[in-house]
């Protein structure tokens, strides 16, 4: 990336600007949008500290990866130090997201089809209602 090309400079997208986009295409509620997508990401953060490794088909993989305790030196003293032992989060990218990514499609690729929201978007059953989906009680039977 030439960074004194303005044209190739990365715009930073945040959390508030996802939720404004996803909330527009879905027709929900941003705060609703808002408040999934910081669940989604404590409950990926929350998966992480418990070392486990999440993984988003197509998309990529977080993972945790312990970085073993060394001895270094600081430069300015040259003193020896040791350096604890730390876990880091590692993100490998799926084949899907590095395609897309390094051939630029990000604008080719399609809007989701998504149906049209729920009157009341908690009511799971009558978003699968309008979808054309069938739902089901709580005995499992169909509704």
């Amino acid at each position: 990336m030439d960074k004194s090309d303005p044209s190739t400079i990365s715009k930073t997208i945040t959390k508030k600007e996802l939720a404004e986009r996803i909330a527009d295409r879905t027709g929900h509620k941003r705060a609703v949008v808002r408040d999934i997508l910081q669940e989604v990401l404590e409950e990926i953060v929350r998966e992480l500290a418990l070392g486990h490794r999440i993984e988003f088909r197509d998309f990529g993989v977080f993972e945790i990866k312990a970085r073993a305790a060394r001895t270094a030196q600081n430069p300015r003293t040259l003193e020896r130090v040791v350096v604890p032992e730390r876990r880091s989060v590692r993100f490998k990218p799926g084949k899907k997201l590095r395609v897309d990514v390094e051939s630029d499609r990000a604008s080719s690729i399609t809007e989701p089809k998504l149906g049209t929201p729920p009157k009341d978007p908690t009511d799971i059953g009558e978003r699968a209602k309008q979808d054309g989906r069938a739902g089901r009680d709580s005995n499992g039977k169909a509704t």
